[in-house]
């Protein structure tokens, strides 16, 4: 190559060159003022009373056997169940849940919020690109509740409970000459009696509420 290249002046590499950008410290995207006065009043007394005379019982037998992908063989369950269940209930049951409540809300004084309140949702343009914040914000909120849920509750009660459960399985899957037995065999005897008992619930409730 006998031709020589063309060199540059010194304006062209000027205008081939770059600037760095200046520093941004801060950059500021969401520029979010929110000012709340919240004055809540919030009562919720709760008494409860449970009292409870009870009888279980709940006797189970149980008895499985399977031939699973068997030739030639003999599955056999025997589930075989003699229950005596006597159940004598004589007491009291008695539950009391009396309740006094006094309840003053009645100072409503709420301070004035401090925000402008001028400006909410819009979006701010202060001449630059990257000046200022994208999204600018202003809420002012003022709140004043009152709220009360006095609860009152009682339960009583006289149980006599029984459950004699007498299972047998037996199964044969995916076999061939095979023999599958399941006897489950109960007899229960169950007595059950309540005595001269009571069951008293009782729920009383006085309530004062000021708001």
């Amino acid at each position: 190559m006998s031709e020589s290249l063309p060199r540059l002046s010194a304006e062209e590499l000027a205008i081939e060159g770059g600037e760095l950008l200046p520093d941004k410290e801060v950059l500021s995207v969401l520029d979010l003022l929110v000012n709340l006065d919240l004055a809540i009043d919030l009562a919720a007394p709760v008494d409860l009373a449970v009292a409870a005379n009870a009888n279980i019982a709940a006797p189970i037998d149980a008895a499985a056997s399977a031939n699973v992908l068997s030739v030639g063989s003999e599955s056999g369950a025997l589930a075989d169940q003699g229950v005596l269940i006597n159940q004598h209930l004589s007491g009291d049951a008695i539950a009391t849940a009396p309740q006094d409540a006094a309840i003053d809300q009645s100072n409503d004084v709420v301070d004035d919020g401090t925000g402008t309140g001028t400006d909410t949702g819009t979006a701010v343009d202060t001449g630059g690109a990257l000046d200022g914040p994208l999204l600018n914000v202003d809420v002012d909120v003022s709140l004043d509740a009152d709220i009360a849920a006095p609860i009152d509750g009682a339960v009583a009660a006289n149980a006599n409970v029984a459950a004699p459960i007498d299972a047998a399985v037996s199964a044969n899957i995916g076999t061939v000459g095979s023999e599958s037995t399941a006897i489950a065999d109960q007899t229960a005897v169950i007595n059950q009696d309540l005595d001269g008992v009571t069951a008293n619930a009782t729920a009383e409730q006085t309530a004062e509420i000021t708001q």
